[in-house]
């Protein structure tokens, strides 16, 4: 049975805090019982009766065939102090966002493609941690 909710956590566990989604989607597989690999760098990929759990160093356009199957998404990052709160939350809608960089993609754009080409989006919202240093190490 597939959940219907999906967790993606994303970001660069090697650049410190940039890494909180690892750490929680990581944590959040730990206190279901299940087991996730130790190195920051594999891909995760959890399924469960409850939660269906994702980490990866991006969003990419492929997650949008996968997000249409879930009735709910909820995406994990990390912010800047461009947003004060520790912890922020906002309810997202799809639509299309341009970005400078070609390897960058946000939640909107990928819950944008998945009405687009699977006709279906989920509930989503993206919780973001506030993180304060994004050096190149694997600790928060």
């Amino acid at each position: 049975m597939k959940a219907n909710t999906l967790i993606i956590g994303y970001g660069n566990a090697d650049r410190q805090d940039d890494g909180a989604g690892w750490h929680i989607v990581r944590n959040l597989a730990k206190r279901l019982g299940l087991s996730v690999p130790d190195d920051p760098g594999a891909a995760i990929e959890i399924d469960h009766e409850l939660v269906d759990l994702i980490f990866d160093l991006q969003i990419y356009p492929e997650l949008a065939e996968t997000i249409s199957q879930y009735k709910r998404v909820c995406f994990v990052d990390a912010h800047t102090s461009d947003i004060p709160e520790e912890i922020s939350w906002i309810i997202l809608s799809p639509e299309y966002e341009k970005s400078p960089l070609t390897h960058h993609m946000s939640p909107r754009t990928v819950l944008s493609i998945a009405k687009t080409v699977y006709k279906k989006v989920p509930e989503a919202i993206l919780v973001s941690v506030r993180g304060f240093k994004f050096q190149f190490e694997r600790e928060l």
